[in-house]
Formats: structure tokens, C-alpha cells, sequence
């Protein structure tokens, strides 16, 4: 990549590496390889019980466990990291599951308070809590922006007329729904919400989708997957995402296709997701958000 076509935020003026707090799935180190090909250093703060450990061993890196924040902050100062990126699948804890250490524990009324909310509420406040550290936090697609979905489908296949509508009312929902900081999905089908996305996460929400047909209570094929980040998502953390799981679970849950907002969303693995997106007969789309 030139210097001119170089994202903005992924260097450092001073060639400072840039520290990457990873979790589950690839995408963490999508993220490392694009800012290594840019001649960017990069340091893995790999979460134990989430990220690969078969892939930390290609990057320098240290192992640290969900609520030890200040570990965190003492081994990044120590490698010269001012540039922090927070990526990777993470399950919520419970309060009582984090083993905070001295730093988190004089953080642990503020971090109470965040818990009393949804995920933009509880990442958005960890990652302002890293940055009057001292440290910046930067949205992974600003590494790297090939990981955004852009307008237009995937694979083969696109929306009918009838799904493109499907889609138009899910996105209409997500707007609606967004600033109680529930979800960011929902699957439509027939202009009908079948199901939205909460505490359990979008593979869970397909997989009751399964149930449901399965049951004989929706029919037994159709219905479109949304996602949308929510009003005033902080686009630093936590953007939608779907990966190679994703396309499995909707396939499982016999969705006619996916949708994402152009821009607004992050797909991991992109030619591997078209293809299987395309043997399993379902459609892939990045579509605008005429109220984004």
C-alpha cells in the first residue's frame, strides 16, 4: 500500500506500534496483518479464553483475561503503544466473572455503572476509560477499511423485491430500537419481525429461528437477517459484523439472505463468505441506510 492510500489513523508519526486488544474469530488478526503491511508493528493483547491460540504466536503478544485493565495499559506503555484497537468476539461477563486486578478494582463503581447497560454503553465507556490513559482508540475499519462491507451484493445472488422491502422494514426497526441499546439485529420476513437480537447474540437469535421452524410456528423457509449499527453507535468499538459462523447459522435457520449497512459494518473473510454464501443458495448485501 502507497503512503498515499494509507487509511487515516493507522500510523503512528512516530512509528509507534499499534496495540491490538483481540478476542474470538479472525478479525483480530485481519486487522494486525493489514497494519503490518502498511510497515506497522503491531502488538496482540490476546484475551485468554477468546482469541486463537494457534494465530497469537505470529505477532509479539501477551496474554491477559477480561478485567485486568490495568495489566492492560501497564504492558502497552511498556511496548510504546499509543494507538489501541479493540476487535474480536467477546462474550459479556457477569460482574462476579471478572477477575478484576488493582487498577480495575479502583475503577470498580464506574465499571458498575457501565454494566447497567447495553454493549455501545459498556465499550464505548471502556474504551473512553483507555483513552484518558492516554492511549487513542481506533475503529479497526480505520486499519483497515477492507473489512467494511460495501453497497452491493456479495455473491450471486441478490434481494428480490419482496426481500428488498423485508429489509427496508428491518432497518426501520433498528432505528426504532436503537437508542434502548438492545441489539443490533433483527430477521423480517414478510414484512413481520420474527425475531430481534438481545443479550444472546446473532448466532443464538438464527438458531430460534431453527426452533421456530422446526416447530411449525414461522414457515418453514424465508425471512432476511438485518443488521444496522445503532443511532449514534461510538464506530471506535463494537460495529456489526457477521463472519463465516454467521452465514452458517442463517443457512441452518433457512434465511433467504443477509443485510448490512454499506459502510457501517464489518464482514471478516470476505471471499470465503461470498462463496459459502453462495453454496448455501442466500444472499450477502451491503445497502444504504436512507436515515443513516
Amino acid at each position: 500500500m502507497s503512503p498515499t492510500t494509507v487509511p487515516p489513523g493507522s500510523q503512528a508519526a512516530d512509528g509507534a506500534p499499534l496495540g491490538i486488544v483481540g478476542g474470538r474469530g479472525v478479525l483480530p488478526f485481519t486487522v494486525a496483518a493489514a497494519a503490518r503491511d502498511q510497515g506497522r508493528r503491531v502488538v496482540l493483547f490476546a484475551l485468554r479464553g477468546f482469541a486463537d491460540p494457534g494465530e497469537v504466536g505470529a505477532y509479539p503478544h501477551h496474554w491477559v483475561r477480561l478485567g485486568q485493565f490495568g495489566k492492560v495499559c501497564r504492558l502497552a506503555r511498556r511496548e510504546g503503544c499509543r494507538d489501541l484497537v479493540l476487535i474480536g468476539g467477546v462474550q459479556r461477563p457477569t460482574l462476579r466473572q471478572l477477575r478484576p486486578d488493582w487498577t480495575t478494582l479502583l475503577l470498580y463503581r464506574r465499571i458498575k455503572r457501565l454494566f447497567r447497560g447495553g454493549d455501545d454503553h459498556l465499550l464505548s465507556g471502556i474504551a473512553d476509560a483507555f483513552e484518558e490513559r492516554g492511549f487513542r482508540i481506533i475503529g479497526a475499519h480505520e486499519i483497515a477499511p477492507e473489512i467494511l462491507i460495501t453497497r452491493g451484493p456479495l455473491g450471486r445472488r441478490t434481494p428480490s423485491a419482496a426481500e428488498t422491502a423485508d429489509i427496508a422494514q428491518g432497518l426501520a426497526f433498528l432505528r426504532a430500537t436503537g437508542p434502548f441499546d438492545v441489539g443490533q439485529a433483527v430477521v423480517v420476513a414478510d414484512r413481520r419481525v420474527l425475531a430481534m437480537e438481545a443479550a444472546e447474540g446473532t448466532d443464538t437469535m438464527l438458531w430460534r429461528i431453527a426452533e421456530l421452524r422446526a416447530d411449525r410456528r414461522i414457515p418453514k423457509t424465508g425471512g432476511v437477517l438485518v443488521k444496522a449499527p445503532k443511532p449514534g453507535q461510538d464506530r471506535r468499538v463494537d460495529l456489526p459484523a457477521i463472519g463465516m459462523g454467521t452465514i452458517a447459522a442463517a443457512a441452518d435457520a433457512r434465511l433467504s439472505g443477509i443485510a448490512l449497512v454499506a459502510g457501517s459494518a464489518i464482514v471478516a473473510q470476505r471471499t470465503r463468505l461470498s462463496a459459502a454464501a453462495d453454496r448455501s443458495k442466500i444472499f450477502v448485501v451491503g445497502v444504504d441506510d436512507a436515515a443513516g
